[in-house]
């Protein structure tokens, strides 16, 4: 008989990527003041200490590489101060974003946690996670 033990998570990542143009404001932020590039990889991780019954799974893989796919739309290609006008759309912000967007995109369908990790690069990446039980937060 197995037993699950009680921080036992699993979990489903999916992954996709954006193009977007921003600047920062604020001299902390140095020559990225000036507008530049990136493009993200954005990584998405479902995680729930049990599988839906009869389906053994976490989350529909299509339904939840669909739904990031819908929420990164929002942003591709775009100017990310003409789309957040007063805030600066550091990575971590970013992240904020895109979780919120795959939260609402899944509310009653997926109950667990999301993890959401956006590379700026091969060695830089900020995350954000939370539940998504009954989310209702609205943005």
């Amino acid at each position: 008989m197995l037993v699950a033990q009680a921080s036992a998570l699993y979990t489903l990542g999916i992954r996709d990527s954006i193009m977007i143009a921003h600047s920062f404001k604020g001299a902390e932020f140095g020559p990225a003041q000036q507008m530049h590039g990136a493009t993200y990889t954005c990584d998405v991780e479902f995680c729930c200490p049990e599988l839906t019954p009869s389906l053994n799974w976490v989350i529909d893989i299509g339904e939840a590489s669909n739904m990031l796919s819908g929420v990164l739309a929002e942003y591709n290609f775009k100017n990310l101060n003409e789309v957040f006008p007063d805030e600066n759309t550091t990575t971590e912000f970013m992240c904020r974003r895109i979780f919120d967007g795959v939260a609402r995109a899944c509310a009653g369908r997926f109950c667990g946690t999301i993890r959401v990790k956006l590379w700026e690069s091969h060695k830089a990446w900020a995350s954000y996670e939370g539940a998504v039980a009954d989310y209702t937060r609205d943005v």
